[in-house]
């Protein structure tokens, strides 16, 4: 049997294990279910989303932002408007 250090913070290994205690699992049954699944299926067994801040689609509008508040193009709103 192999032994398997991971790192997280404390608050998060801390609400873990109570989540694990509170369905009758250790932390250690449920890292290894995590890890069968994911090889059985070959996936992560859960979707993974990134940040749509970091997409390309934003990046390149925040650019283009950017490049007309540097050319001075830019438009008053009321908050009224955005609300």
């Amino acid at each position: 049997m192999a032994t398997l250090s991971i790192r997280m913070n404390d608050e998060t290994k801390t609400a873990f294990e109570g989540f694990c205690e509170s369905i009758g699992l250790t932390v250690s049954a449920a890292v290894n279910m995590f890890a069968k699944i994911t090889l059985r299926e070959n996936r992560i067994p859960f979707e993974l989303n990134g940040d749509p801040f970091w997409s390309e689609e934003n990046q390149a509008r925040l650019k283009t932002s950017l490049e007309h508040a540097r050319q001075g193009k830019l438009t008053k709103h009321e908050i009224s408007e955005v609300l």
